[in-house]
């Protein structure tokens, strides 16, 4: 929208903006916000950024040191359709106003350093990155977790579960069948002119969107696709993506959740991400004669997400719920292997003909419950430890994973089965993110340190519901 602080300056004067909302994101990948009236900006502003008490923000700093800088990235500015007063949204990188340097715990800086370690090994220059971010709409959510109760229920008005249901005005059935949520019309596909003004604002604010449609689970399974851009920018569009989905939700008077396996026995919602590397404006993971068309490049590139994935699952798939959906079925991607078209394996080659500038490859594990900044940085950094030390891949698998032989199954390697064993992984497998000063290792154990305080230490000492059922008649 904008190219410089001069043109957004004009803007607010020409348009009358009111408030300017400053937007940056805290460790595990939450949008964070405070607005300033838009008058109070100047020339200065886009230098000096605004101070803020990085203490209070998850996985920042200690009270001692708490003060950080917030400074603006003008390219990243869009007008927000979900305030009353005109309001423009402009993402913030953070800095030590100690010492004016990157604040290192920043994740936004964390993928713009793997950017410029990328161009310093000489391989490549860009990195494109596209994610697919699933996610489900309800009508009905509500949890608790206290002492004496745990419990979550949710409702859709198309979930498959209330055929039977008495409703207001009669049950006019056209349920979406468990499992058969995808390309229905309507009226089995109920969120089709819902999903049509997440579009329509979506290209308002800057995304390019090629196509929408509901996806395979009962109960509002969605998934809209916009256009690929750099590393940076897809994660900044990521988080604008998710934003603008929920509020039209709420709007409607609907939830949506990006939560990777809210449903029991249906499918869970990943972020497919594809990518490729391309130099001086050229795709370098395509070679006509190599397997579905991948060159050397990508096939290490490859190797090296596949050597590495435990340790990725810990920032890809960061929460105990990632573990639910990667489970066998529900073309969940728990085999660590590539294939040509096969949704079962981890890492899928799409189809894409002759055309070498859509060649790429799609790392099917991710899940949008992740910080797009790490996740997407952290992918890239093991590709390129591919890369550099010529990492072979476990060899192709064409078959149905799911469906293969005992003595064959054994022998392809699986994602991790926890939180817990990803951050192991991680531990224990973290040298090729140290590269260029990309992670520092205070980050990488901040991370593990606050993963276990706030979900697998929480988690492991609370009953769980369906311990009643197994448990409380022993």
């Amino acid at each position: 929208m904008f190219k410089s602080p001069a043109e957004v300056l004009e803007y607010i004067k020409k348009e009358d903006v009111k408030f300017l909302d400053i937007r940056f994101t805290d460790l595990p990948g939450i949008q964070q916000h405070f607005n300033i009236p838009a008058s109070t900006v100047d020339e200065d502003f886009f230098t000096v950024g605004q101070l803020f008490d990085g203490s209070s923000i998850t996985g920042f700093q200690g009270i001692a040191e708490s003060d950080l800088q917030l400074i603006p990235d003008v390219t990243t500015a869009y007008v927000d359709p979900y305030r009353v007063e005109k309001t423009i949204v402009l993402i913030f990188d953070i800095y030590n106003p100690r010492n004016g340097e990157i604040y290192h715990r920043d994740p936004r800086q964390v993928a713009k350093k793997a950017e410029k370690y990328l161009a310093s090994t000489g391989i490549a220059d860009t990195a494109f990155f596209a994610p697919e971010a699933e996610f489900f709409i309800f009508d009905d959510v509500r949890y608790e977790v206290s002492s004496g109760s745990s419990f979550y229920h949710v409702d859709s008005e198309e979930a498959a579960w209330n055929t039977g249901r008495v409703e207001e005005g009669g049950n006019l059935a056209n349920k979406t069948p468990h499992k058969g949520g995808y390309f229905p019309v309507s009226p089995v596909d109920k969120l089709a002119d819902l999903r049509d003004q997440i579009c329509l604002q979506l290209a308002a604010a800057g995304l390019e969107v090629e196509r929408s449609h509901h996806e395979v689970g009962t109960a509002g399974q969605c998934e809209i696709n916009y256009r690929f851009d750099t590393m940076v920018k897809s994660a900044d569009d990521i988080l604008k993506f998710k934003y603008i989905v929920k509020n039209e939700a709420d709007i409607h008077g609907k939830v949506a959740t990006f939560m990777p396996k809210p449903l029991f026995n249906d499918n869970g919602s990943g972020m497919h991400t594809h990518q490729s590397l391309w130099a001086n404006g050229k795709p370098l993971f395509y070679d006509e004669k190599g397997y579905a068309g991948l060159s050397d490049i990508a096939r290490w590139y490859i190797g090296g997400i596949l050597k590495h994935a435990g340790a990725i699952l810990a920032f890809t798939n960061p929460t105990m719920n990632s573990y639910r959906r990667l489970v066998k079925g529900f073309e969940a991607p728990v085999n660590l292997v590539y294939s040509a078209g096969n949704r079962s394996a981890a890492i899928r080659i799409p189809i894409t003909g002759t055309n070498p500038k859509a060649k790429r490859i799609e790392f099917r594990a991710p899940d949008a419950s992740s910080n797009p900044y790490l996740a997407f940085a952290v992918q890239m950094m093991a590709g390129l430890d591919g890369i550099l030390n010529k990492i072979e891949p476990h060899a192709p698998v064409d078959k149905d994973l799911y469906e293969l032989p005992a003595d064959e199954a054994k022998l392809i390697p699986q994602v991790p089965g926890s939180l817990d064993e990803a951050l192991i992984a991680l531990e224990n497998d973290h040298e090729f993110l140290l590269q260029g000063n990309v992670f520092t290792k205070d980050l990488i154990d901040e991370w593990v340190s606050m993963k276990r305080a706030m979900e697998v230490l929480p988690s492991a000492q609370r009953p769980h519901p369906f311990e009643y059922e197994t448990t409380f008649s022993c």
